[in-house]
């Protein structure tokens, strides 16, 4: 059975989104329970999914995109196996960080197809995760400055500069739109902007578009996406020579 951790997050606390993919119950709690003490040794929280099948796994996944930092892999499991698993998952997001978990140390070279961060060797012990753990880490503190976060109930979303297509706003709700979903959160455009960089660029008072996946701009509609967004008067001018500058630094 899959399990979603219903941890409370504390606002402001860096949550790390862990999912585990083991066919036995006993490796996913044990791996589970070391990486949450990892973890809160290091002053951070994290949540974990469990998925009992690789099956199970892509079938959330396809539902959450998104939403997990790293999956740890058992390579050998009943049905699809983790490699296979890691093969589908890559098809449809390169950013997922995977960590194998193995029995047979003559697989360890299979990972690098598909960017694997590391493996570990079964029994896993703690001492093993303790690096693992800081290179996940490394991870997300690297891809921090380039990803925009934003929290819907109790789930956390890091999503990629590069993947946004723009923002726009109704009453208290901000969306924000890429090529392949959409994130709904609560929020004000305003605030948005301020945490943005200058290549978000406002063109009214409901729509923030990033500048790079702008396609095409006159003085009255901006083409980005299937979308045309409309350029207001009071935004106008600020819009074209932001939006000009931005095409400059790309």
């Amino acid at each position: 059975m899959d399990v979603l951790c219903d941890r409370q997050t504390k606002e402001g606390m860096i949550v790390i989104r862990i999912g585990i993919c083991d066919d036995i119950y006993d490796a996913r709690l044990m791996l589970r329970a070391a990486l949450e003490q990892i973890f809160e040794g290091r002053g951070l929280m994290s949540t974990t999914v469990e998925f009992s099948s690789g099956e199970r796994a892509l079938r959330w996944l396809s539902a959450h995109r998104g939403e997990l930092d790293v999956l740890f892999l058992d390579i050998k499991m009943t049905g699809m196996d983790g490699m296979e698993t890691a093969q589908r998952i890559r098809k449809a997001d390169d950013r997922l960080e995977l960590v194998f978990v193995t029995s047979y140390s003559d697989r360890v070279f299979d990972g690098y197809s598909v960017g694997a961060l590391a493996y570990l060797m079964k029994p896993v012990k703690k001492p093993q995760l303790e690096p693992i753990a800081d290179r996940i880490l490394a991870k997300l503190y690297q891809n921090e400055n380039s990803t925009f976060f934003c929290k819907y109930g109790e789930v956390t979303y890091r999503i990629p500069y590069k993947k946004i297509l723009y923002f726009y706003s109704e009453r208290r709700m901000v969306t924000c739109v890429t090529a392949e979903r959409e994130y709904v959160f609560y929020d004000k455009l305003d605030h948005v902007a301020s945490r943005l960089g200058r290549q978000f660029v406002r063109i009214h008072q409901r729509y923030l578009v990033y500048a790079p996946a702008v396609e095409e701009v006159s003085a009255a509609e901006v083409h980005i996406g299937d979308a045309v967004l409309p350029v207001s008067r009071s935004c106008r001018e600020s819009a074209m020579m932001a939006l000009t500058y931005a095409a400059l630094e790309d």
